[in-house]
């Protein structure tokens, strides 16, 4: 534990919304194993598909590991979403 921050842990449920479940579904399939392979030092991450949604459930020990998972999270999804649309 980081003693010179006053934060214990930082944890967050992130919603993402797409247009379908096929959508959905297609962006799932192709992060889940970066979220599961994914170095988890001082955070995990958990990624759950629901209908038309991909929920992300980040538990980090600090703002840094968080702000790490999150800009992870963001960067596969991002990713997966062009070459997604790069297909259709």
């Amino acid at each position: 534990m980081n003693f010179d921050s006053p934060l214990e842990s930082v944890k967050s449920d992130i919603a993402i919304e797409f247009e379908n479940q096929k959508q959905a579904k297609i962006i799932y399939d192709a992060i889940v194993l970066e979220f599961e392979t994914a170095p988890d030092y001082r955070s995990s991450m958990n990624l759950t598909l629901d209908e038309s949604r991909i929920l992300i459930r980040i538990n980090a020990e600090d703002s840094t590991s968080f702000r790490a998972s999150v800009n992870s999270a963001i960067k596969w999804i991002k990713l997966s979403l062009e070459i997604n649309n790069l297909t259709i």
